[in-house]
């Protein structure tokens, strides 16, 4: 199941755990940044990670979610395309959870800057935008946060029938992949399914996102 790192460790900068794990295993062999509109997307592919959609793809899948959940612009997030052994640790570093799973999002901004979504007024009281978290110079990009994924589950998952975020849906690996990403990018504008009615508007924005393909 996806899930969204905790703040409180990531609103100083971007997750220096993640950044500094060193290993063989996390090198990055595919750096590109992809200009959609007044965003940024920075792509990063890991060693030996399948490309199963293009990184104009999967940038234009992150913006389309950013737009949609009223993300503050112009601004950049960042896209690691990854694998369960990464996952997995960063679960145990930011989730205190065991195994791997198949999206982490790593938000820098709380979500009282986001504009307030369905479903969100039962979990706290609603909200207005507000300003970005940093004073930037004029002409720089609001880092939002950053999407790890793993594209080996996302494989998995949607050959085995447990895709969709419901777990009982056979499909395209692609489109598990465009579904996790989509995910990940509404966990850093602070969307949740910890409570049933955020969970269904969360899912229900998923499905109309997805059903625009991004390429």
């Amino acid at each position: 199941m996806a899930c969204s790192a905790g703040r409180s460790a990531n609103r100083g900068g971007r997750c220096a755990n993640r950044r500094g794990l060193g290993d063989e295993a996390a090198r990055i062999v595919g750096v590109s940044s992809v200009y959609v509109g007044p965003w940024r997307v920075d792509l990063e592919w890991r060693e030996g990670i399948a490309r199963l959609v293009s990184g104009a793809a999967l940038a234009r899948a992150v913006v389309e979610a950013l737009e949609a959940a009223g993300a503050p612009s112009p601004a950049s997030i960042g896209l690691i395309l990854s694998h369960d052994e990464e996952l997995a640790e960063l679960n145990e570093a930011h989730m205190g959870k065991e195994g791997a799973t198949d999206v982490l999002s790593f938000p820098l901004l709380p979500p009282e800057a986001y504009p307030t979504h369905p479903g969100r007024a039962a979990v706290s009281p609603p909200t207005t935008p507000g300003p970005a978290a940093f004073a930037l110079p004029p002409g720089r990009r609001q880092h939002l946060g950053d999407i790890v994924v793993s594209v080996e589950r996302a494989i998995d998952q949607a050959e085995q029938g447990r895709g969709g975020q419901t777990g009982d849906v056979r499909w395209d690996a692609r489109d598990e992949l465009r579904l996790l990403v989509t995910h990940g990018a509404l966990h850093v504008c602070g969307w949740d399914h910890a409570e049933p009615e955020e969970e269904a508007a969360m899912r229900a924005l998923e499905r109309r996102l997805l059903a625009d393909p991004a390429g």
